[in-house]
C-alpha cells in the first residue's frame, strides 16, 4: 500500500523556523516527485514546493520564495520542508503529495497521485 506520513507541524511564533518530514513506504521512491501543498481554514488547497525525481525544484511561488525550501534523501525515503522566517498567513494543514517522476508546471494539489493526511502548523503573531 502506498504511504505517505507527514510530521514536524507544530506551533511556533512568527520569525520562527520548522522542519517537516514526509516519510514515504509501499513504492518505489526514486521513481516519485514529491511535494507539498497547504491549506489555510477556509481557503482553498494551495500549492508550496515540489522536488522531482532528479532533485530539481521547477518552481518557487512569491509567498514562500526564500523562505521554504525542499529537499528529499532517496537513502530514507524522506521529503523535507525547511520553513523559516513563518508568518502567521502560513498556519494551516501541510500535506504531503506524490506523482511519478518529475512535478507539473505549478505543482497544483490537485496533480499528485495521492498524499498524506497532513500535518498542522499554526503561527503566532
Amino acid at each position: 500500500e502506498k504511504q505517505l506520513v507527514e510530521s514536524g507541524g507544530g506551533l511556533v511564533q512568527a520569525g520562527g523556523s520548522l522542519r517537516l518530514s514526509c516519510t514515504a513506504s509501499g513504492f518505489s521512491f526514486d521513481d516519485y516527485a514529491f511535494g507539498w501543498f497547504r491549506q489555510a481554514p477556509g481557503k482553498e488547497r494551495e500549492g508550496v514546493l515540489c522536488i522531482s525525481m532528479n532533485n530539481y525544484v521547477p518552481y518557487y511561488p512569491d509567498s514562500v520564495k526564500g523562505r521554504f525550501s525542499i529537499s528529499r534523501d532517496n537513502s530514507k525515503n524522506e521529503v523535507y520542508l525547511q520553513m523559516d522566517n513563518l508568518k502567521p498567513e502560513d498556519t494551516g494543514t501541510y500535506y504531503c503529495g506524490a506523482r511519478q517522476f518529475y512535478c507539473s508546471t505549478y505543482g497544483s494539489p490537485q496533480s499528485y497521485d495521492f498524499n498524506g493526511k497532513g500535518t498542522q502548523v499554526a503561527v503566532s503573531s
